[in-house]
């Protein structure tokens, strides 16, 4: 059966188990799945987790749990994509994708955001990485990490938000570079506690 000939609820909830798995290596439990169809009881996924074993996209095994078939992750008839959070301004302390942080769900082929890590995206502000080929309201893609080699564009946390610079480590202290041709940018240079959030892996411009 393809995905095509599923009902729009089944292919709706493939998408979310197809996500789980790329996230966490893990298919989504019936009442996980419930609560991401905001249904009110774990019989209606159950039903559609049985549509999809029924048309081959799960497995069920011995214990009650489902895995997912390998050809789901490896089909070569579409782009597959996960939702990668888009983070708004970090303020107040809050953890950089704290709920109140997310401002959508943006999906990302796994060309980019590769499976085994996690990943945000954040909006890009002002032209202090233009030479690196960040312009200002581009959405930067962010893989997960708190650590960073001498030379890679990090986003790293300063006064509770978000800034985007090259990152080197000189002993005890850090310099965030900017890469901008606005000479008002300044290196910043922190202690090495300073909080890497994760590694810039891709830059996508928005037109005007």
């Amino acid at each position: 059966m393809s995905e095509n000939q599923l009902s729009g609820k089944a292919r709706e909830a493939l998408r979310h188990i197809r996500n789980s798995v790329m996230h966490t290596g893990k298919v989504l439990s019936v009442r996980d799945l419930m609560g991401l169809m905001e249904y009110k009881s774990p019989r209606s996924a159950l039903l559609l987790m049985q549509e999809l074993e029924q048309g081959g996209f799960l497995r069920k095994r011995l214990d009650g749990s489902y895995s997912m078939l390998k050809d789901i992750r490896n089909s070569e008839d579409s782009v597959q994509t996960i939702n990668v959070p888009l983070v708004g301004t970090v303020t107040c302390g809050a953890p950089i994708l704290a709920q109140e942080n997310i401002e959508a769900m943006i999906p990302v082929s796994t060309a980019l955001a590769k499976p085994g890590s996690k990943y945000f995206m954040l909006r890009a502000k002002g032209d202090s990485m233009n030479e690196a080929g960040i312009n200002d309201r581009d959405l930067i893609l962010v893989r997960q990490q708190n650590t960073a080699e001498n030379g890679q564009t990090v986003v790293a946390l300063i006064d509770d938000e978000a800034t985007v610079k090259e990152f080197n480590r000189n002993g005890n202290f850090v310099t965030l570079t900017p890469r901008s041709s606005n000479k008002k940018h300044q290196p910043i240079i922190v202690t090495d506690e300073l909080k890497v959030q994760g590694l810039v892996i891709a830059t996508i411009p928005i037109p005007e």
